[in-house]
């Protein structure tokens, strides 16, 4: 037996229970990981609360990193003793030990420890498509407005666009998480709760607007996202951290500059297994060399997954968090 964390019911933090489970042996296609480190991620508290429908009970989490210690039937690409990590489905993460398809592990990079893996996997390969995949035509110089910039995501993003030489301007809900964003490559920081995010943008830009915005804080800072773009940008959804978006008003986006808006998936983006591993190598190879830094700001047990969403919840985090097993 070993420990798994599970829900039985939609709702709060209090319905995720620690249980002790058995896990068997892998089948086709299958290999049987002990996680060394699980990702703990805003995403995960929409299945908890029933924003993305899951089936009852399951377990939670879709991020880890672990050894492989048994592979099933036609398993060519694997083998028992390699460490990987994935990002993916079937919910089930945050657990000691599991059974995991393989069509979504990446062998883990020498020079990236579990650790780290089980921290950026997501928010890497996140930030991965959001920069080379759906925003490929920015060049040096272009400013970015980037909400929760002291977030997983946001952190990831700040130092990659540095390297891309992007100006970042960054919203931040406290001083103290403004500070955490300038230092990982935030040029400005904007308080998102104190001030107004489209004039300060427009003050930043000489009145033009930037070409995207990426929100992943959703309702609150939505309709501000669309004021800060410039004639014919590009709104991102990433998340809704703050609830969901309002409906989109397709004359309103004449009326402010023939814009667009986008609401992307990672699962869209790393469904080919090529093209999930370019992502993977360029965002690993960055953190592997040094070039992009992790911050894992937070570390917790598998019996603290209550207190881990509440803390995320709360927005009492900054980085990435982890559960260590």
């Amino acid at each position: 037996m070993v420990k798994a964390v599970r829900f039985y019911q939609s709702g709060g933090p209090e319905v995720l229970k620690v249980e002790d489970v058995a896990v068997g042996a892998p089948g086709p296609g299958e290999v049987r990981i002990r996680h060394k480190a699980v990702g703990c991620n805003f995403a995960d508290t929409y299945f908890r609360t029933g924003y993305y429908p899951a089936p009852m009970p399951n377990g939670i989490g879709v991020e880890g990193a672990g050894i492989i210690e048994e592979v099933g039937d036609g398993v060519t690409a694997f083998r028992p003793g390699d460490a990987v990590t994935y990002t993916g489905s079937p919910l089930g993460a945050y657990s000691e030990v599991r059974v995991m398809p393989v069509g979504s592990l990446i062998h883990l990079p020498d020079g990236v420890g579990f650790d780290i893996a089980a921290a950026m996997t997501m928010r890497g390969l996140t930030s991965a498509y959001l920069l080379r995949r759906i925003c490929p035509w920015l060049k040096a110089g272009d400013p970015i407005l980037l909400h929760a910039a002291a977030g997983g995501v946001g952190l990831i993003v700040s130092q990659w666009a540095k390297l891309l030489g992007l100006t970042v301007i960054g919203t931040v809900s406290t001083e103290e998480k403004a500070q955490v964003a300038r230092a990982h490559g935030c040029d400005h920081t904007i308080l998102y709760g104190k001030e107004d995010v489209a004039q300060r943008v427009r003050d930043l830009t000489g009145g033009a607007g930037v070409p995207v915005v990426y929100d992943s804080v959703g309702k609150d800072t939505f309709a501000g996202s669309l004021d800060s773009l410039r004639r014919r940008g590009l709104l991102v959804c990433v998340g809704t951290a703050s609830g969901p978006i309002p409906p989109v008003d397709a004359f309103q986006l004449a009326v402010k500059g023939s814009l667009y808006v986008t609401r992307p998936a990672l699962a869209d983006y790393i469904a080919d297994p090529q093209e999930r591993a370019e992502l993977a190598d360029e965002v690993f190879g960055h953190v592997a060399a040094g070039r992009i830094k992790i911050e894992v700001n937070q570390r917790f047990r598998l019996d603290d997954a209550v207190e881990a969403h509440r803390a995320l919840e709360a927005r009492r985090t900054t980085g990435s968090s982890i559960f260590e097993i």
